[in-house]
């Protein structure tokens, strides 16, 4: 019993000296992170404008509609339908998902180039999207299961008291080692994310550049990912968004995949 004592004396101490609350478990904020994140709302849309910007500052745009639907609880299975239309190379290709907890998301990619649907194999989810220097698991999310999470410290970023996140791949399979994220103790949005290498050399950083608030919910409306190995950034920004517009269940499917209905993607 005296032993249990010290040992919880000694991690409160550390816990105060680095500046943590014990007030909160790291899994209770990065649930609520991805609550606030992926989940706000019965539904979401915007038009998506991505910038894929090289070090030398030439530019390419990606125009696409982006549509989400929860089933359930936050956290719980979850729909995506992505729709470009710009530039040539990628008008009238659609993306969408299928994400369940627990186990992978069903990705598919139609290319009407080739009229052809792909399914997006598991192992190619940390795969670059579209060209940009978002992964296809960045854009609907990774299963808080597969990574542990620890407070590192609690500090302010952008002005905003945030708790700092390690998250560490539960399984060798990522381009990172560990990710360190900065999660705002008011809204849990996610106002910075750093990924570091295999090397323990940082490589990646996500920044929420702007955060509106949509309905009630905060919503991060400019954000950008830059690679710091190859000087590559890609800037995403959200227009004409809104949440609760009831999306029909049959949006997700092959045949509008192949054929996106005006309604939801104009």
């Amino acid at each position: 019993m005296k032993k249990t004592l010290i040992i919880v004396f000694a991690i409160a101490v550390s816990a105060a000296l680095c500046g943590i609350s014990l007030a909160v478990t790291p899994d209770e904020v990065m649930k609520k992170s991805q609550a606030a994140f992926l989940y706000p709302g019965k539904d979401f849309k915007a038009r998506v404008m991505m910038k894929l910007i090289s070090k030398g500052g030439q530019e390419r745009v990606r125009e696409m509609t982006m549509l989400r639907k929860n089933y359930g609880e936050s956290g719980g299975d979850q729909k995506y339908f992505i729709y470009f239309f710009q530039p040539a190379d990628v008008k009238d290709m659609t993306f969408m998902v299928y994400k369940y907890p627990g186990r992978d998301a069903d990705r598919w990619l139609f290319v009407p180039a080739i009229s052809m649907v792909r399914r997006i194999a598991a192992k190619d989810k940390h795969s670059s999207f579209v060209g940009s220097d978002f992964t296809y698991e960045d854009v609907s999310g990774r299963s808080l299961a597969e990574d542990t999470h620890g407070i590192i410290k609690e500090e302010k970023t952008g002005g905003k008291d945030s708790y700092v996140v390690k998250s560490t791949p539960k399984a060798g399979d990522m381009d990172y080692s560990y990710k360190m994220s900065w999660i705002d103790k008011s809204t849990f949005l996610p106002l910075k994310e750093e990924y570091y290498d295999k090397r323990g050399e940082l490589y990646k950083v996500f920044t929420a550049i702007e955060v509106k608030d949509i309905k009630g919910f905060p919503t991060i409306t400019k954000r950008s990912m830059k690679n710091l190995q190859s000087g590559h950034l890609t800037e995403v920004s959200y227009s004409r968004a809104d949440y609760g517009i009831g999306i029909d269940d049959s949006l997700f499917s092959e045949r509008f995949l192949k054929q996106p209905p005006k309604k939801w993607t104009e």
